[in-house]
């Protein structure tokens, strides 16, 4: 079974029996006998996903890699952390999906979180199943709890995944950023309620 380990700026994937999925160009090195081919438009989730991918305007495409060995996978020297899916289901957004390892599938839902709140039409991935997921971040991926009656909002240029049972919604008005001072302010924040987990970056697209 292949297996996905974080190593700083680094995925390892170690690639035995079964594919792995991982961002077209984002190997930097590889040992033993692997071999790399697209994945497809789909990127493993049929033709259904690749015709909603390409009204979305998804960003992602991805190679398989196949074989027995160790493949290094990087996306400009960004952070990397994997996350172990068991049976759940993430949404996150496409450009910071690095590689797929296991029994997970991709769909793609609609023009992305930022793509509603600043117009720029990027799309988000529905990963379903279980096995890991490798994502990229600018700066260290941090996890927060949301828990019924807490519920959690954040700025969506730092949004990049969420985790479990959890319900999105956005809330309008004046953002924080422009109390500050930041007349480049998004008009939205995202609102998260329910029981799971929203990653986010510490920093600023």
């Amino acid at each position: 079974m292949s297996r996905l380990t974080a190593n700083k700026k680094v995925l390892l994937a170690d690639v035995a029996g079964t594919a792995v999925r991982a961002m077209s160009g984002s190997m930097v090195a590889y040992q033993g006998q692997v071999e790399f081919k697209s994945a497809g438009m789909g990127g493993g989730g049929g033709f259904r996903a690749a015709i909603r991918q390409r009204v979305a305007g998804e960003s992602i495409s991805l190679m398989e890699c196949t074989g027995n060995g160790r493949v290094h996978l990087a996306y400009r020297a960004q952070d990397v952390t994997v996350i172990n899916v068991q049976n759940d289901t993430v949404t996150v957004e496409s450009e910071h999906i690095l590689a797929v390892a296991g029994e997970l599938r991709l769909d793609v839902q609609f023009a992305g979180l930022r793509g509603m709140t600043t117009g720029q039409g990027l799309a988000t991935t529905k990963v379903m199943g279980s096995g890991q997921l490798g994502i990229v971040s600018d700066g260290p991926l941090i996890g927060l709890e949301v828990v019924p009656g807490q519920p959690l909002v954040v700025d969506p240029d730092a949004y990049v995944a969420g985790l479990g049972n959890l319900q999105m919604s956005l809330v309008s008005g004046v953002s924080w950023r422009s109390l500050v001072g930041d007349g480049g302010g998004e008009p939205f924040s995202l609102r998260f309620e329910g029981h799971g987990r929203v990653y986010i970056q510490p920093a600023e697209r």
